[in-house]
């Protein structure tokens, strides 16, 4: 048991938030979205901190799965480093599907 949940229920979890943080995180990072809203983002983002955090998806998808942990590691009642470590791995995970998709170059 992972915190009061069974392992499978954290396993679950777990997947589903890497499969949100992926697919958010390639829609923010590679796609127009609809009515061209994200190119616009990412074009007023420039070329500072925010424009190269768009442009780079491992980066981009750290940031991404910060406000999905909580769905899989219950804050409060888990261990602060254990919320580190599925933040990190709920990333890893997108990080990981991202180059499972990606065109061969």
């Amino acid at each position: 048991m992972v915190d009061g949940w069974s392992a499978t229920e954290f396993w679950s979890r777990f997947v589903i938030a890497s499969l949100v943080v992926w697919r958010l995180t390639h829609l923010l990072a590679f796609e127009d979205g609809p009515l061209d809203a994200i190119a616009r983002l990412r074009q007023r983002a420039g070329q500072g901190f925010f424009g190269k955090l768009l442009d780079c998806f491992y980066c981009l998808s750290f940031w991404t799965a910060a406000p999905i942990v909580p769905m899989v590691a219950r804050l409060g009642e888990t261990k602060p480093v254990r919320v580190v470590l599925v933040w990190i791995a709920v990333s890893g995970a997108a990080c990981l599907l991202e180059r499972a998709t990606a065109p061969r170059e």
